[in-house]
């Protein structure tokens, strides 16, 4: 659908660009509604000689992340919109070459609604996502009947509806723009009224000293867009509440649509004119997205999917806590090797992965940090520790 979109944006109101080639994996001969099927190609060669940018939006982490390295080896900037492969394998990438998130969904555009808030001197606190349902654990029926009614496939409709797509995209927010979270999985308070939610998580992000990501869950207003709360200067109290934003110091800023490939057009003409990164999971990430077991399962038991799957569901989680914990990206066609339960965060001794460009990254990414912790224990300096013993 993306895909679709973006090209009928282009040829339609970008007459300066021009779709040079389409990648795909599927047959050429099976597309038969594709607005450019004379463009469609099944080889990474033809799709780079012929670029002078590429949008990479197949979903994909394995496949995307083969073809962004093959991107950079030809000096060539990569929009994505693909947050599941920004949170596994990104911030490898963003030390490779030019890579950033595309405005539209929802991590670009509270990207370009941080940019906007900077500028007009807001401090940013929460970094904010609506979610207008959720259901950790949907059953197939259902999905499939939601699948087929919105036009989009059975995997995507599942990770929206049991939380993981929102946890990848603010986590990717979180690492991108120097945020945290206040607990594994998010908050996800429900809401009947944003300003007042908004006050909350001000004084939260405050009591925690640094700004963090999350997402409410609305009633009684729409959903479908992002938020940040800020402060401002005290000197500019009386005329943001003028202005309608509220007698402060927490001030709401709302952007009530993300358009998704609508918005694509945006990003390729920054990164065309000069502009820097968007977004991307930066090169120094301290937020993860971790598979939660939906339900108990043997050893031996195949996952064909982690993301968008009926067996696991993904959690934002601190690295630095987790440092074995599998990313939910990288399951994906594997088995279990021992019996996990509900609720249950996989590590790598719980499953066989196969080999793989992305699992390569990774492991090399999981060592770096391993390796970064222990020189920082060693290099640390000794000192005095204090002890109180009740009693004593």
């Amino acid at each position: 659908m993306i895909a679709h979109c973006f090209v009928r944006l282009i040829k339609q109101h970008y007459q300066d660009l021009e779709i040079s080639r389409v990648l795909t994996r599927r047959p050429i001969n099976s597309f038969t509604d594709f607005p450019l099927t004379d463009r469609l190609t099944n080889s990474i060669d033809q799709l780079i000689d012929s670029a002078d940018l590429i949008v990479e939006c197949s979903g994909d982490v394995f496949h995307g992340t083969e073809v962004i390295e093959r991107a950079f080896e030809a000096g060539l900037p990569v929009i994505t919109i693909n947050a599941e492969l920004q949170v596994t394998t990104g911030s490898y990438l963003a030390g490779k070459g030019f890579i950033t998130e595309a405005e539209g969904d929802q991590p670009g555009s509270l990207a370009a609604l941080h940019e906007e808030a900077l500028m007009m001197g807001f401090k940013p606190l929460v970094y904010g996502n609506m979610k207008g349902y959720l259901n950790h654990d949907p059953s197939p029926e259902d999905m499939a009947y939601w699948s087929k009614r919105q036009g989009i496939s059975i995997d995507q409709t599942t990770s929206f509806t049991d939380g993981t797509k929102v946890q990848i995209e603010q986590v990717i927010v979180g690492n991108g723009l120097g945020a945290t979270i206040t607990k594994q999985g998010l908050e996800g308070l429900a809401s009947t009224n944003l300003t007042e939610t908004g006050n909350l998580l001000g004084m939260m992000a405050e009591r925690l000293g640094h700004p963090f990501v999350d997402y409410v869950i609305p009633s009684g207003y729409p959903a479908g867009g992002v938020f940040m709360v800020c402060r401002h200067d005290d000197s500019q109290r009386s005329a943001i509440e003028y202005f309608k934003l509220g007698p402060g110091p927490y001030y709401t800023l709302v952007r009530p649509f993300h358009l998704c490939s609508l918005e694509v057009g945006k990003t390729v003409r920054r990164v065309l004119n000069g502009g820097g990164v968007l977004l991307n999971n930066s090169t120094e990430p301290t937020l993860g997205v971790g598979a939660i077991a939906k339900r108990a399962m043997r050893a031996g038991e195949l996952i064909e999917r982690g993301i968008g799957g009926f067996q696991f569901r993904g959690e934002a989680i601190k690295l630095d806590q987790n440092p074995d914990h599998v990313p939910i990206g990288l399951l994906r066609k594997t088995a279990l090797k021992r019996a996990v339960e509900p609720g249950q965060l996989i590590t790598f001794d719980d499953v066989d992965i196969l080999p793989s460009r992305a699992l390569e990254i990774v492991l090399q990414q999981r060592a770096e940090r391993v390796a970064a912790v222990s020189h920082s224990l060693e290099t640390s300096p000794t000192g005095s520790v204090g002890m109180m013993v009740m009693g004593g």
